[in-house]
Order: C-alpha cells, then structure tokens, then sequence
C-alpha cells in the first residue's frame, strides 16, 4: 500500500507544482516539458526492461545448470549459520539461498549486470514458500532491503568515472564508499530484523562483522598505494575472475555429473526471457512517475529547501551541491549516475563536492527499481514495510555518506 500512496503521490505533486508554475512563474513550457519527460521515461522502462533480455537470459542459464549440478546447494549450505537467522522462515538449505549468496556476491563486486539477474532468481525461488502469492513474505521483504542497502566492497563503477573526469586518485573515495555502504546495510537489517523480532546477536553474525571488517582492511592494504590505472584495472580483474568462476565451476561441476549442460542452459534461459517480459509495466510505472517528479523541478526545490535550512542553522552547506545525487539514487540510477558526473564536471572530480557525490553513488541504492523490479517479476501487490525500511537505509546510507565525506575531505 505504501508504494501505492506513494506513486500516485509523485503525479499529484507534479501536477500541483506544475500549476504553480504556470499560473504564477509564467512558464508556458512546464506542461510540456512534463509530458515530453514521461513519455521518455516510458520508452526507457521498456528498453531497459528489454536490455536485460540477454544478461537474464544467459544467467538464468547459467543458475539452472548450478541448480542440476548441486553447486547452488552448495552455496546454501556455506552460508546457512548466518542465512537461517536472517531468513528463518525459509527451509533449511534451500536453493534460494545459494541464489542469494549468489546475489551479494556479485552487489559487492560492483558487477549490477550479474547482480540483478541473480537476485530475480532468488526472489523467484523466494516465491516458492510464499503461503500468499500476492503478499510480500518477511524473507523476500529482508532480501529486498539488503539489496536497497546495497552493500558494495569495491565501487568499481564509481571509480571508473572518476578516472574517466580526470581525478587524480579515482580509488581515494575506496574506504568511505566501504564504510558508508557497510553502515546502510546493517542499518537495513536492524529495520528489518525490528520489524520481524529477529535476535542479531549471534555467533554467525558477529562473525561475519569481524569477516567483513577484515576484508575491507585487507582490500585497502592491497589497493591504496597503487596508481589509479592499476587500481581500476586490479578491481575490474577481481571482479570479472570470481564471477566466471563461478561459471566456470557450475558448468565443470554440471559436466562431471553427466548432465547435458547445455539443454539445462537453454531450458533455463527461457525463464529469463519471460521474466524479462513480466517486469516491463512495473518498470514503466515508477519511471514515469519518478519523471514527473523531477520534470517540475520537485527535487530542485527540495535540495535547495534542505540548504536553505542547514544555512539558517549555521552549518556548513558544502554537502548541498552533492545531495541531488543521494536524492536522485533511490529513485533513479541512471539519473544519479548522470548527476555524479555533472557535479564532477562542474565542481571538478578532486572538489568535495565531487568526492562526495561519489561516496553517495556508491552508498546507497535504487530502492524504487529495485522493489518495482523485483516484486513485479513475481506479481507481489502488497510490499508491506519493505519501502519504509529500504528508505530508512538509503537515508542513514546518505548521511553516513556526507559525514564520512567531512571526515576524509574537508
């Protein structure tokens, strides 16, 4: 119901807003530069929906085969301490959590083209044990908001643009990018676990905090002394190693067992296609929605009324210029993405500004995408808290972001 009142809330605001506008600011362009941005938006829906065709198409492939072949067992099974506590409502070694793992795995690589067709194959096996089809479960509701939260060891995208805006040290927003993903995510698992009474303190998870601290540390003694070619090319090495892997090991495993990998390839490929088809309106209505929103200039006005008020306040409003990008990020990837590299063009990819526009890319998630996407390839109508608690991650990943830009460059 949420994502209901909230749809309809961005065209009624435009609509409001736009009014305004023309009655009293004189903008006679205003209707029509709305009209011309839904239809864009519209069009985008559908070719980004299309896009995936082949990425899906291949990765569900690929998910059959480690289906048949046991390794997705595998996978369930290593992570079962900590999954079995996170998602208790899910059977004991299910094939969703390999996909899940699976999931994670490829978000924290930066790799969204193997994340995304992944984490539909999880939610789809999530549907599996769902007692209510149309209804979001407290499974797939935890595994959405981990994915708003967006936890990411190495922001390999963020990093290339910087290089490609001329930064002198791309991989210098490396540990607050870390740091700053790592505090919304477990800010979306406490949420969620409040919610579901989940008890966090355990073994497991405290296990995988003291993993996880030690990792990144590890990554940043590895990385920080490299130049910044080395630095994008050692990321993007790492990266594409662990996931064709991956592949490599479902197809060896799949081949040792006698199956014929490549009828399991094609049969699970077709599921690709037809999730691909079933997530065109979803993806269409919260873009054109979000269109609306930022065609009338909502998020300007929002941005600048957020400065105006820090001002007053006496703080310091360095942060403002970067904060469309938080904004923008849990409505539109894309439209961050091309906010990040206007405020590196404009205040320069070394300002603070542009420093923290980039922590804040690499910090949060498109958490509206993410539930349009996710729950529409399985037809859930009722998400229950799964927007309240995916916004309260991308709100805490934001400010974490813009502290941790003070502490590291201003």
């Amino acid at each position: 119901m949420a994502l209901n009142y909230i749809w309809i809330a961005f065209f009624v605001i435009a609509f409001i807003v736009a009014l305004i506008r023309l009655i009293f600011l004189h903008d006679t362009t205003v209707f029509s530069t709305l009209m011309t941005g839904m239809f864009d938006s519209a069009k985008t829906g559908a070719e980004i929906s299309l896009g995936l065709a082949g990425i899906m198409t291949f990765w569900m492939g690929i998910m059959r085969i480690g289906e048949k072949a046991g390794m997705i067992g595998i996978f369930a099974r290593a992570v079962d301490p900590l999954f079995s506590r996170l998602f208790p409502q899910v059977p004991r070694k299910h094939p969703a959590m390999g996909s899940i793992v699976m999931n994670f795995s490829a978000n924290m690589l930066g790799l969204d083209n193997a994340a995304t067709p992944v984490g539909l194959k999880a939610m789809k096996e999530l549907q599996e044990v769902n007692p209510t089809p149309d209804t979001a479960t407290n499974a797939q509701i935890m595994f959405l908001v981990l994915n708003t939260a967006g936890m990411t060891i190495i922001p390999t995208s963020v990093m290339a643009m910087r290089l490609a805006n001329g930064a002198a040290n791309p991989a210098d927003i490396f540990i607050p990018t870390v740091i700053g993903t790592f505090i919304s995510f477990i800010s979306g698992i406490i949420a969620v676990a409040l919610y579901q009474r989940i008890n966090l303190f355990n073994l497991p998870m405290l296990v995988f905090l003291g993993g996880f601290g030690l990792l990144m540390w590890g990554l940043y003694a590895w990385l920080h002394n490299m130049p910044p070619a080395e630095v994008a090319a050692y990321t993007g090495m790492l990266g594409g190693l662990v996931i064709f892997s991956i592949v490599i090991s479902f197809l060896v495993l799949g081949f040792a067992k006698k199956i014929n990998v490549y009828e399991v390839f094609i049969d699970g490929a077709k599921d690709g296609f037809s999730t691909v088809v079933s997530i065109i309106p979803y993806l269409v209505a919260i873009l054109v929605a979000i269109s609306a929103f930022r065609s009338t200039g909502c998020m300007d006005y929002i941005v600048n009324g957020i400065g105006s008020v820090f001002a007053w306040m006496g703080f310091n409003t360095d942060f403002v210029p970067a904060l469309p990008v938080g904004l923008m990020k849990t409505l539109s990837g894309g439209a961050a993405r091309g906010l990040m590299v206007d405020t590196m063009q404009h205040y320069g990819a070394d300002s603070f500004a542009g420093r923290l526009a980039c922590i804040m890319q690499g910090s949060t998630e498109t958490t509206f995408y993410i539930l349009a996407v996710y729950f529409g390839s399985v037809n859930i109508k009722n998400t229950r808290y799964a927007l309240t608690c995916g916004l309260i991650a991308d709100f805490v990943g934001v400010v974490a972001a813009i502290i941790l830009g003070y502490l590291f460059f201003h």
